[in-house]
């Protein structure tokens, strides 16, 4: 699993221009599964997500986290994170998980987010969105479950 994690003042995700979720401050997850992925890659991505301290304390050093400062999640799926641009200009997505193992992953993600006492709100599977953020310092973080 792969996640691009933004932090956020606030960030809104709409679809054909209905807003589906909509946060303060928090992270923005771009999250994209492969096939490969296992309940394992889901459990250490949740984890360094949820405990990722990247948000400023007293003394204005990053030094909280997501659950230290009570912050919200937007979960949105995006399988472009698997991108292949090594030929060409057009890119390839052949790594990207099926649809299906792919939607089962991101749900399983966002039920184990809101299980863990995280405010999380999400897009929708497979459908066009329109996604809009304040990143916050900013700060945005690459996280692939397989380089550990």
């Amino acid at each position: 699993m792969r996640a691009l994690i933004q932090k956020v003042s606030r960030a809104d995700v709409a679809v054909g221009g209905a807003s589906l979720g909509r946060i303060g401050q928090g992270l923005l997850v771009l999250l994209g599964v492969a096939d490969d992925d296992t309940e394992e890659d889901l459990s250490y991505l949740l984890r360094k997500i949820i405990r990722m301290r990247i948000f400023e304390d007293a003394d204005d050093k990053m030094n909280l986290s997501l659950e230290d400062v009570g912050g919200s999640l937007l979960v949105v799926s995006q399988f472009t994170l698997f991108a292949n641009t090594k030929k060409g200009n057009r890119p390839s997505f052949t790594e990207a998980g099926k649809p299906d193992f792919s939607k089962m992953m991101y749900e399983q993600f966002i039920e184990r987010c809101r299980a863990a006492g995280i405010h999380t709100e999400c897009g929708e599977f497979g459908a066009h969105m329109e996604v809009s953020l304040v990143n916050d310092g900013p700060v945005t973080i690459w996280i692939d479950s397989k380089n550990r």
